[in-house]
């Protein structure tokens, strides 16, 4: 029984990995519909859900769930069935692998890699093509509008997107996400937000961009309910339906969470000057998640907040913003941010100069192959050299 744990050591923790990132992925986007519904209530001066699950409505979203799983499954008859089933599953596909590179706390994460950060953006590329296939799939025109409308969409954003994540990845020197969570230990002046005045404007433009990728208003043209009646999923009923808006929620917080590693700390608190673990254990790694989950929870409450404030924009309005103006922002932050720690040490005495990111910890030495007896061929370049 030991032996048989031992030898499938690795892939019984990979499925609890994923099972708990699941588990989180969907509580979340109960949670989030929730707290949705609350938030426009409030701004609206409404109430919002008050009767299921008590007082405050808490079962109202548990509700919901449970009618689209027992609604029935329907398929227009002009609809490419195959693309029609396949969009919702590759959008949450899209969705849930970037929370395997998140860091949630020291030493806390399910995949950490080298290239997190340009993996991130890629994976999270695929959600986009779920939505267009979604559009495109239905057989519908006011679905294929909000289909086109999200491939227009993506064309203005991604770039500036992907060049403000290179500022905080150029300060760290790598793209691991777990080494630039490691980086920004300290207080709060040490979290890449603070860095310089480059990186504090290229974070609220990345907000803004966060905000365009995740479909929400002002940005929503790809749903637009008074124009295309729901957009993309105008066709979509049921389990489908839902995991559409699974896949939406489980995005608005993995981008909180990547601007929250990226520029707000990761799960540093800022109050101390050593990693939580470094006082209180495993227990400061609890406390680390939870910092950690609080920060992307108020970034995705600010996502709320701007939908249920702001009015849509029109789809040449968002264009422009994005290619007009987010582009050369996110462009001259780029250069300012590599600019700047050159011309400050140029000019600034030693003592107040840019120091060079903590060195990267190497990695594990390559095995040495196990001895063998008796001669062994070596390589023709290897015995030429020898005397």
């Amino acid at each position: 029984m030991y032996e048989w744990i031992v030898a499938y050591w690795t892939p019984i923790i990979a499925i609890i990995a994923a099972a708990l990132l699941m588990g989180l992925m969907l509580v979340q986007a109960i949670i989030f519909v929730w707290l949705e519904r609350k938030v426009a209530g409030r701004i609206q001066d409404r109430l919002g859900p008050t009767r299921v699950g008590g007082k405050f409505g808490w079962l109202q979203t548990l509700a919901d769930g449970i009618k689209l799983l027992t609604k029935e499954d329907f398929i227009p008859d002009a609809a490419d069935q195959f693309l029609f089933r396949l969009a919702p599953y590759l959008t949450v596909v899209g969705s849930f692998l970037t929370f395997m590179l998140l860091p949630f706390g020291l030493g806390i994460i399910a995949l950490e890699s080298n290239i997190a950060a340009f993996f991130f953006l890629a994976v999270l590329s695929t959600e986009v093509f779920g939505v267009i296939m979604a559009g495109y799939g239905s057989g519908s025109k006011w679905s294929l509008f909000g289909g086109m409308r999200e491939a227009a969409q993506m064309v203005s954003y991604e770039v500036p997107r992907a060049m403000c994540v290179i500022i905080p990845v150029m300060i760290a020197g790598t793209l691991n996400l777990m080494l630039i969570g490691r980086q920004q230990e300290g207080f709060i002046w040490e979290w890449y937000l603070f860095h310089d005045p480059f990186t504090f404007l290229a974070f609220w433009v990345f907000f803004v961009i966060v905000v365009a990728s995740c479909k929400r208003a002002p940005f929503d043209l790809a749903e637009a309910e008074s124009e295309l009646v729901a957009g993309f999923h105008t066709e979509y009923s049921g389990f489908r339906w839902l995991l559409l808006f699974m896949a939406e929620y489980g995005s608005m917080f993995t981008t909180s969470a990547l601007a929250v590693v990226l520029f707000l700390g990761g799960w540093h608190t800022g109050l101390f000057p050593k990693d939580l673990t470094h006082y209180l254990g495993p227990l400061g790694n609890v406390i680390n998640v939870i910092v950690f989950l609080t920060k992307g929870w108020l970034l995705v409450f600010v996502m709320m907040w701007v939908r249920w404030t702001l009015p849509r924009l029109r789809i040449d309005q968002v264009m422009t913003t994005g290619l007009k103006y987010l582009l050369p922002m996110s462009a001259a932050l780029l250069l300012g941010a590599s600019l700047y720690p050159l011309l400050w040490n140029t000019f600034i005495p030693t003592a107040w100069q840019f120091r060079d990111p903590p060195a990267i910890p190497a990695g594990p030495a390559p095995l040495k192959p196990a001895s063998v007896s008796g001669p062994v061929n070596e390589p023709a370049s290897v015995a030429a050299v020898k005397p």
